[in-house]
């Protein structure tokens, strides 16, 4: 699995460039009495994801032990939860222009950590809270970074008129 593990690497290293350049197009620095440009948070997104598959290309480089050799890639075990994984990521992506990043990410992080993590309700409910709050005041509020809303649109504009 060792050749798995370094394609995906170089892959990823080569979508990272790829995402880097296309970010190019638009500002990726400070925009003054704006923000940071449109393109800044795809480049350094693309940057870090290419720093972390450099990585992995790094430590795979390196003698394996023994064990790596004939490991399976992922143990039939794990194939549903990741499978209850994928399936959940690819509804929240298609739910996204529908009820908007507010209520789909959330709706998958309740479904992930009920269903995989197996947690009660208290957990699943403060992390989508509290992860909405970061959302939006890191986002909208900081960096001026509308995400999509959906039907879920109007009921943000008194928060608009609060915070521009």
């Amino acid at each position: 699995m060792r050749i798995a593990e370094l394609a995906t690497a170089l892959v990823l290293m080569g979508l990272s460039v790829w995402f880097m350049v296309l970010a190019t197009a638009l500002p990726i620095g400070w925009v003054p009495e704006a923000g940071p440009g449109g393109g800044a948070f795809p480049f350094w997104l693309s940057a870090g994801m290419f720093v972390c598959a450099a990585l992995i290309l790094w430590r795979e480089t390196r003698v394996a032990p023994r064990f790596k050799r004939v490991a399976i890639f992922i143990h039939p075990a794990a194939s549903g939860q990741m499978a209850v994984a994928a399936g959940g990521l690819v509804a929240m992506v298609a739910l996204l222009p529908l009820v908007g990043a507010y209520i789909a990410i959330p709706a998958f992080m309740i479904g992930y950590l009920k269903v995989i993590g197996k947690t009660g309700w208290v957990t699943p409910i403060l992390l989508s809270v509290g992860t909405v709050l970061f959302m939006f005041f890191f986002f909208e509020v900081s960096l001026k970074i509308l995400l999509p809303k959906g039907w879920t649109e109007p009921w943000f504009y008194p928060l608009y008129a609060m915070f521009f």
